[in-house]
């Protein structure tokens, strides 16, 4: 959520970093009504609970000095007064209301140095590293999966439905060698590890953007008004809300395995196939806060540390930075990794690194000192995958294929199957 002062300082401003991002303005007109009827509402309510108090003030000093026929007459000229600031009260409550559901339609603004865009296909490439298969030179990783008996989609889907994935024997392994490796390796790059819920309320939702707009993507336990986890930075990120960190602690990073649970709803027929487009995923998460003189160099080192996971894995990859249009409803700036997949012959985005500024904190009301008696400010929060689980296991199957249809396991990642290879 953005701060209401940016508004009132240059609305013409916010609507046109608005608009970059393709979203409406009219919230924004809105908020200015809604805000100049508040500051009237509150002059109106300071000025009927100063005139309270000083007629309170006045009935105590007739009552001391013995004049309570006085006293009486001044209660009655006030009699009306506390209706009248019920009411006030009342209609302030529901203007701050209107504002608050109007901040939260108005999305974070974009850097300026993100560059136009109106879809994913604009996103500038700013780098590569490996060397791609061509595309075709292996067959999809869903035959491949299912030749080595790694999962199982049919029994997944028996058991839960299209999309939901069994993975069984050295498949499964894979996948928690996976998970292994990429919590280690970032473990070793300085990030704490963290084993968060998977569950989380609507305020942890609230908080990192996911209500009200993403609430049909999410699987809603609706009995106890709870939400399985839609993404991992939910629950991570919201560790230290309603906090006021100290002067000392940032920045935080942590590192954090989750499984996570998303609808995708409307997305039937888009790359649907094998492990593109999952229900359930596995994510190693990292997230950091941050100073917010920092926090756009933490962007850099965040992708980096992400790159290194790709790299672990010997995986071709390419780093695009999101356009306006691609960025994201509550992000500033950002990056996609896309690991290259020479049997569907795509780039598969399996991390996309983000700087949210105070965007998520001024939801979660997240604060730090910059020095022991200074005021509290805002924390500058990020988060990127490292990686999603789902697409990087398929780019895995598909780069790592051997002639003799085996599966040649980086070393990295070796220790963690105990093996140099699945066959």
């Amino acid at each position: 959520m953005i701060g209401i002062a940016l508004i009132r300082d240059d609305p013409e401003e916010v609507k046109a970093a608005v608009a970059r991002k393709g979203e409406p303005t009219d919230s924004i007109d809105r908020i200015l009504e809604a805000d100049g009827r508040r500051r009237v509402l509150l002059a109106e309510t300071d000025a009927a609970k100063h005139q309270r108090n000083e007629g309170s003030r006045r009935v105590g000093e007739l009552l001391r000095a013995g004049k309570s026929d006085e006293a009486e007459a001044e209660k009655a000229s006030l009699s009306g007064l506390a209706d009248r600031i019920k009411e006030l009260d009342a209609a302030l409550a529901q203007v701050e209301a209107l504002i608050e559901a109007d901040l939260l339609l108005i999305p974070n603004l974009p850097h300026p140095s993100v560059p136009d865009g109106r879809s994913a296909e604009e996103n500038p490439v700013l780098r590569t590293w490996g060397e791609p298969r061509p595309e075709g030179a292996t067959p999809p990783h869903w035959e491949i999966g299912e030749r080595l008996g790694l999962f199982d989609l049919g029994r997944g889907a028996k058991v839960a439905g299209s999309g939901f994935v069994l993975y069984t024997g050295t498949g499964a392994r894979l996948e928690r060698a996976l998970i292994g490796l990429l919590v280690d390796l970032q473990a070793g790059r300085g990030y704490r590890e963290i084993w968060a819920p998977i569950l989380v309320n609507a305020a942890s939702a609230r908080g990192t953007d996911q209500l009200p707009d993403k609430e049909s993507q999410m699987y809603v336990v609706g009995r106890d008004e709870l939400y399985l986890n839609p993404t991992a930075e939910v629950p991570v990120t919201n560790i230290y809300r309603d906090e006021i960190l100290p002067a000392d602690a940032l920045p935080i990073r942590h590192v954090a395995y989750l499984p996570s649970f998303r609808r995708e709803a409307g997305a039937a027929g888009r790359d649907t196939r094998g492990l593109l487009r999952v229900h359930q995923f596995d994510k190693v998460e990292l997230v950091k806060f941050v100073r917010p003189e920092t926090s756009y160099d933490e962007l850099e080192t965040l992708t980096a540390d992400a790159e290194a996971a790709l790299q672990a894995l010997e995986l071709p990859y390419r780093v695009v930075e999101r356009c306006t249009y691609d960025l994201g409803f509550a992000q500033a700036k950002g990056y996609d990794l896309e690991a290259w997949s020479p049997g569907v012959g795509k780039w598969l985005e399996v991390s996309s690194t983000s700087n949210y500024t105070d965007f998520q904190a001024r939801r979660m009301n997240l604060r730090y000192r910059p020095s022991s008696d200074a005021r509290p400010e805002l924390v500058h929060t990020l988060n990127g995958s490292s990686l999603g689980l789902a697409r990087t296991y398929a780019a895995l199957l598909e780069t790592h294929l051997a002639e003799d249809g085996s599966i040649r396991l980086p070393a990295a990642l070796q220790p963690y199957v105990g093996a140099d290879a699945i066959r």
